[in-house]
This record gives C-alpha cells, structure tokens and sequence, in this order.
C-alpha cells in the first residue's frame, strides 16, 4: 500500500472515504470484521437488507479495495475484509492532522503572545 506521500494515496483514500459514508456499507464491513468471510446471502440475512441491495453494495466496497471476493464452495462468491486501504486513510488523515496540530499550535502561540502584550 502506498505511503500518504504517493500519488496513489489520493485516489484510495478518496474511495476509502466514499465508501464509509454510508452506513450500510459500513454495516457490512463490521459484520464481515466481526465474523469473518461471509456471502452475500450470508450477510442479508445478518443484516435488515435485501441480498440484492448488499451485493450493490460489496461492488462499491470491492472497488474501494475493502473487500476481496473469492471463490467459495459451491461456486460461491465469499467476501473478505481488506485493512490495506485502510491504513492508507489513516495514514492519510493523520498527515492531515498533523499539518492542522501545526497550524493551531502557531494560532495558539501567536494568541497567548498577544494576550501576554
């Protein structure tokens, strides 16, 4: 996985970001970090939502990269849960944060030297 400096990093955070906005998505990411692979079958009946709709869903999250299909038993399509674009997000947004705190902290300083005048 790249490095929050890469170029590559943008575009998966982006998708990261894009898929935790809806709650649904993340519903089916923490059933499937909860449990383990599972299909989509499997997770509609885990979880208040159609098999139809879920499967609409694990597309969004398999372009994201937050989930793997592969072959199950049966010709079954099991989906696994991915930390890697994860861990770009994060690396992402604590770049981010980091350039905030520095931010801040120069606000900070500048404010408490001029109440200090």
């Amino acid at each position: 996985m790249p490095r929050p400096d890469h170029p590559d990093a943008e575009p998966i955070a982006q998708a990261v970001f894009t898929a935790l906005a809806d709650p649904t998505r993340r519903g089916i990411l923490a059933e499937l970090a909860a449990r383990g692979p599972a299909t989509a079958t499997d997770l509609a009946d885990r979880l208040p939502i159609s098999r139809q709709a879920i499967a609409k869903h694990l597309r969004l999250l398999t372009d994201a990269g937050l989930v793997r299909a592969e072959a199950g038993e049966r010709r079954r399509i099991r989906y696994r849960l991915q930390t890697g674009p994860v861990a770009v997000a994060q690396s992402f947004l604590a770049a981010l944060a980091r350039d905030w705190d520095g931010h801040l902290d120069g606000l900070r300083d500048h404010l408490d030297q001029t109440q200090e005048e």
